[in-house]
């Protein structure tokens, strides 16, 4: 399946609190896999599922299952630690759609896990429709609360000709997504499945189609700048190397895969030391100490029903140290 990723990138890490944005297909998944993404792990942040063709079966540890449809937002506050999977459905045979994360703030990133399914209506106006999945915009507020810094996320629509000047918050930066057609912001062309950024500060902002164009599709994306450093590697926000060190173990020794199968400290430092007593089995307590958890940190991730495909195991720690980014 054919996917585009524009945020993390080098230039800019954040969105507000959005960390995280790949968006996939039109894909025919008659002739390809499709999604088919085994369970896997996530702590620190929210992931949003959003589709534009297609459906999606979701089902975490948490118990909680959902069919993911187009114009239904599909949003897992993973807290403190969930595992999840999610596979495009059998009926699909077109299936094109974005993941999204933001990252959660100190004040909630140790909560415990939640999910919430969201249809929101559209709003329309001359030229224009959208549905305001989280936050609000042109008289559309979603009632989902995301337990991070104010932000907003909207699926746009514009018809061919069309003239929007949207109202903004000038205390929130933004992104916006061409997903497809022609678009203009404020003149600018913006090309399509590239992220454009506009800082703090603005007041509006005009889109624009053309007449001969077509009609487009795009995600608006906005946010408080998010004021705290994050560490983003693999499907983990933490606010160190050693926090994700200690996730990584945690989840390891969860799913039975071994905490210490290709973790490195990325410090350089590779003495055979000899740990005391084990709280868990497999997870070195100076893991879990350097990142200022105990065996009470644990477990994270949560049961996970038998009969469903095995867990993914997490990738080996990068030799150099994660370091924070804003």
């Amino acid at each position: 399946m054919t996917v585009r990723r524009t945020l993390p990138q080098r230039r800019r890490s954040l969105v507000g609190a959005w960390c995280f944005l790949d968006s996939y297909g039109p894909d025919d998944v008659t002739v390809t896999d499709g999604m088919n993404v085994a369970r896997h792990p996530h702590s620190g942040l929210a992931t949003v599922s959003w589709l534009f063709t297609g459906s999606i079966d979701h089902l975490d540890s948490a118990g909680n299952r959902a069919r993911v449809r187009p114009g239904e937002m599909s949003l897992m506050l993973a807290g403190r630690g969930i595992t999840h999977q999610e596979y495009s459905t059998p009926e699909t045979t077109v299936l094109h759609g974005a993941q999204l994360w933001y990252a959660l703030p100190d004040a909630t990133r140790e909560q415990e896990h939640d999910f919430a399914h969201y249809a929101p209506e559209p709003v329309r106006g001359p030229g224009w429709s959208l549905r305001v999945f989280l936050g609000s915009l042109a008289g559309s507020t979603s009632p989902v609360d995301p337990r991070t810094t104010p932000l907003l996320g909207a699926e746009v629509h514009l018809e061919p000709g069309a003239a929007w000047d949207v109202e903004l918050d000038p205390s929130f930066e933004y992104a916006v997504l061409v997903d497809s057609g022609a678009v203009r912001a404020d003149g600018v062309d913006l090309p399509v499945d590239h992220l454009a950024y506009f800082p703090p500060g603005r007041q509006t902002l005009t889109l624009t189609t053309t007449h001969d164009g077509g009609p487009a599709r795009l995600l608006l994306l906005g946010g408080e700048p998010f004021g705290e450093d994050i560490v983003l590697w693999w499907n983990f926000v933490g606010r160190s190397h050693e926090e994700i060190a200690a996730y990584r173990a945690i989840y390891q020794h969860e799913i039975g895969a071994g905490a210490r199968d290709g973790a490195r400290d990325g410090a350089g430092d590779d003495d055979e030391r000899t740990p005391p007593a084990e709280p868990l089995p497999g997870v070195d307590p100076a893991v879990l100490a350097a990142a200022g958890f105990s065996s009470s940190d644990a477990p994270r991730f949560g049961p996970y029903p038998d009969d469903q495909p095995a867990a993914l195991p997490a990738p080996p720690l990068p030799n150099a140290r994660l370091r924070p980014r804003g």
